[in-house]
C-alpha cells in the first residue's frame, strides 16, 4: 500500500470528527512538550547505551538517590491524612450498592446496578495520599511553598483541594506545550502527579535546590522499565497512547527512538509503511503525518526494523492486544516466524486496575438487556483516558450512556452535560422515562466510574437523578 497523499488525505477526513490526534493546528511537537521549560536550555537527549540500562535510567535512578528526593511519603502525617481520605472521598450509598449481592438498589424510584469493579485505583488514593501528607508536612514550623508540575490525577474535585491547600499548579503554555517552572525558588517543594515527570523535568528538579515529592503510579514505572528494555535491546519504542497526554510524554522523554500510534488506524498506517516496497513509500508524507509523535531524527526506513510495543496504562485493552499482534504479524512477514523474536519485543503494560474496570462495565453491557437498563452513567474527569475508555465499551455495543465530570453536569430541567467517544462536550435531555406522564416508571440505569474518580463524585451524580425523579412524581400527583 503507497503511503500517498490521497491516502492521508482521506485518513484525515475520516478522522477529523473522531479526534485531534496530530492535527495541524497543534504548534508542539512531542519533543517540545519534553523541554517543558524556558528558563534553561533545552537538554540534548541522553545517548543510548547498551548493556545493564540505558543511560537515562540510570540517570533517573540517580535522582531518586537525592535525600531530597521523597518516594514513601512522611509517616507522621499517615494517620491524619487517611482519616481525612474517608472522610473526603467515601460515600455511603456507593459503599451500600457494594454490600449487596449483586451490586444492585432500589431507591426512591430508581433502580442502580453498579460496576463491581470502579473508581479509585489503588495507585491513584496512594497518589492523592502522598501528596496531603506533603502538605502537611511542609506546614506550621516546616512550612515551604509547594507547586505541582500536573493536575495530581485527572478528576476536578481532587485538584480543586489540592488548590484549595495552596498548591501552585505549574502553567503550561497551551500554545507549545512548555511549563513555566521559574516560578519554582531555591528550598520550594515540587509535587510530581501520579502519571509521573519527564526526564527533563527530573533532571531540572535535581539541579535545583529543591524538596521533590514523588506520586508517580508505580504501574506508569512499569512502562519506563519496559521502555529501557526497548533501549537496551537497540529497538524503537512502539507507544501505544495519546501523544499529548502526560503519561505518553513523561514515558517517551525516556526513549531514544519512537513513534507513538494512538488507535488501530495509525498502527496500520505504520505497518503498511513496513511492508511497503521501496518505491512504493512516502517518507516525507509518513514524517508530516506523525511529526508530533516521533523521537528527533526518525527515520521509518532504518528505525522500524526492530521495534517494542509499551502503552500508555489507560488506554484499552483490547486494542493494544490487536496493534500487537497487528506489528508481530507484519514483522513476521518482514522477516520469517524463526526470526521475528528478533524484531519483536511486547510487555503487557496496562494498569490492572484499568482492564478490571474495563471488564467490569463490559459485564453491564452484557447484561443490560436483562437488567433493563436505560442506560449506563460513567462518572470522571473529562480529561481522563481510562474514564473516556470506559464510555467506549457501552457506546461500541449501542448503549445508551454518557460521560460527565461532575453532578452537576445534571440539571434540574432534565438535561445532561456530557463528554462524548468524539470529545465533543454536548448538552440534552436526559430521563428519557421522565417524557411520559400517564404512568411513573423506574429510572434503571448502571453506573461506573474512573480509576480516578471517588466515589463522592458518584453519590452526588446519582443523588441528582433521585432529584429528577422526585421532582417528577410530584408532578404526577399534581395531574
Amino acid at each position: 500500500m503507497k503511503f500517498s497523499t490521497a491516502a492521508i488525505s482521506l485518513f484525515l477526513l475520516g478522522c477529523s470528527n473522531v479526534c485531534d490526534a496530530f492535527s495541524p493546528s497543534i504548534t508542539s511537537s512531542l519533543s517540545a512538550s519534553s523541554a517543558l521549560f524556558s528558563t534553561t536550555e533545552t537538554p540534548k537527549p541522553a545517548p543510548k547505551k547498551t548493556g545493564g540500562m540505558s543511560q537515562k535510567k540510570e540517570d533517573r535512578l540517580g535522582f531518586m538517590k537525592n535525600p531530597q528526593y521523597h518516594r514513601r511519603g512522611f509517616k507522621e502525617q499517615r494517620s491524619q491524612v487517611e482519616e481525612e481520605m474517608v472522610t473526603t472521598y467515601k460515600a455511603d450509598l456507593v459503599e451500600d450498592l457494594k454490600a449487596t449481592t449483586n451490586y444492585m438498589i432500589e431507591k426512591e424510584g430508581v433502580q442502580m446496578y453498579l460496576a463491581k469493579d470502579f473508581g479509585f485505583c489503588w495507585g491513584v488514593e496512594r497518589s492523592i495520599a502522598l501528596a496531603y501528607e506533603a502538605v502537611d508536612h511542609y506546614s506550621g514550623e516546616n512550612k515551604k511553598t509547594l507547586h505541582i508540575t500536573n493536575e495530581l490525577i485527572h478528576n476536578p474535585e481532587v485538584n480543586d483541594s489540592l488548590e484549595a491547600k495552596d498548591v501552585n499548579l505549574i502553567v503550561k503554555n497551551d500554545a507549545t506545550g512548555e511549563k513555566d517552572f521559574s516560578t519554582i525558588q531555591e528550598g520550594d517543594v515540587v509535587i510530581l502527579p501520579a502519571f509521573g515527570a519527564s526526564y527533563e523535568e527530573m533532571e531540572l528538579f535535581d539541579k535545583k535546590n529543591v524538596e521533590v515529592v514523588d506520586t508517580t503510579c508505580p504501574w506508569v514505572s512499569k512502562v519506563w522499565n519496559a521502555i529501557d528494555a526497548h533501549q537496551r535491546k537497540g529497538l524503537t519504542s512502539i507507544m501505544h497512547g495519546k501523544y499529548e497526554h502526560e503519561e505518553t510524554i513523561a514515558t517517551l522523554s525516556f526513549c531514544t527512538d519512537y513513534i507513538c500510534v494512538k488507535n488501530m488506524d495509525e498502527a496500520q498506517m505504520v505497518v503498511d509503511y513496513i511492508l511497503a516496497e521501496d518505491d512504493e513509500k512516502n517518507k516525507a508524507e509518513f514524517l508530516e503525518y506523525f511529526r508530533y509523535a516521533i523521537s528527533d531524527g526518525f527515520d521509518p526506513d532504518t528505525m522500524l526494523d526492530k521495534v517494542g510495543l509499551a502503552n500508555q496504562t489507560t488506554m484499552y485493552k483490547k486494542e493494544t492486544k490487536a496493534i500487537g499482534q497487528l506489528f508481530q504479524k507484519a514483522l513476521m512477514k518482514q522477516h520469517g516466524p524463526a526470526e521475528v523474536d528478533q524484531h519483536y519485543l511486547e510487555f503487557d503494560t496496562i494498569c490492572d486496575a484499568t482492564q478490571e474496570r474495563q471488564d467490569a462495565v463490559s459485564e453491564l453491557v452484557d447484561n443490560a438487556t436483562e437488567y433493563g437498563l436505560d442506560f449506563i452513567l460513567v462518572v470522571g474527569g473529562w480529561d481522563s483516558s481510562n474514564t473516556a475508555h470506559l464510555l467506549e465499551i457501552p457506546h461500541k455495543a449501542g448503549v445508551r450512556s454518557f460521560h460527565i465530570n461532575r453532578a452537576d453536569c445534571i440539571t434540574a430541567d432534565n438535561m445532561i452535560t456530557h463528554r462524548t467517544v468524539e470529545g465533543k462536550v454536548v448538552t440534552e435531555k436526559f430521563l428519557l422515562t421522565l417524557d411520559d406522564d400517564a404512568e411513573e416508571k423506574d429510572v434503571i440505569l448502571g453506573v461506573t466510574s474512573g480509576a480516578s474518580t471517588p466515589d463522592g463524585s458518584v453519590q452526588d451524580a446519582l443523588s441528582q437523578i433521585f432529584f429528577l425523579k422526585q421532582m417528577a412524581s410530584k408532578k404526577l400527583l399534581k395531574n
